[in-house]
């Protein structure tokens, strides 16, 4: 499935009415899990309140230690400061890397702006060595852009 097939069911469930924030996060979750091959971990985090740290949100994937990430610790805590798209090919090759399983090779993570501040993340972590294209940066910022108008 394309990018552009899966921008109409973005829409659709950001606009049911039925059901809560966090059901519509899970289920962007599920979606790009299930339709995109080499997303293998798919998940949010947003600012914890005032802290300076990120908090898990929805995801689908192997469970996680890394509830909590400080602000400029690995990679979403370096896009949580930096306020930009943030595309690793090769996570060994990181030196502020946060290691959530032995089998990621790659990550991408797009930040969530609501009144240009920057709110949160969408994170997917990849088995596959450098799979993420800037047609990955496009559709993610789509769907952040998306997310947006539900916080």
């Amino acid at each position: 499935m394309t990018f552009e097939t899966l921008k109409p069911q973005i829409e659709t469930i950001v606009s049911n009415t039925t059901t809560t924030t966090d059901d519509k996060l899970l289920q962007i979750c599920q979606l790009l899990d299930q339709n995109i091959s080499y997303y293998n971990w798919v998940g949010f985090y947003f600012k914890n309140g005032d802290k300076n740290e990120l908090k898990l949100g929805p995801y689908v994937g192997a469970p996680t230690d890394h509830t909590i990430i400080p602000f400029g610790k690995g990679i979403c805590g370096q896009v949580a400061v930096s306020n930009e798209n943030f595309v690793v090919p090769d996570v060994a090759a990181q030196d502020n890397y946060i290691a959530c399983s032995i089998t990621v090779k790659a990550e991408i993570v797009i930040p969530i702006f609501v009144n240009s501040e920057n709110l949160g993340q969408i994170d997917i972590d990849s088995n596959t060595p450098d799979p993420f294209t800037e047609a990955d940066e496009r559709f993610l910022e789509f769907v952040c852009q998306k997310v947006a108008t539900l916080l």
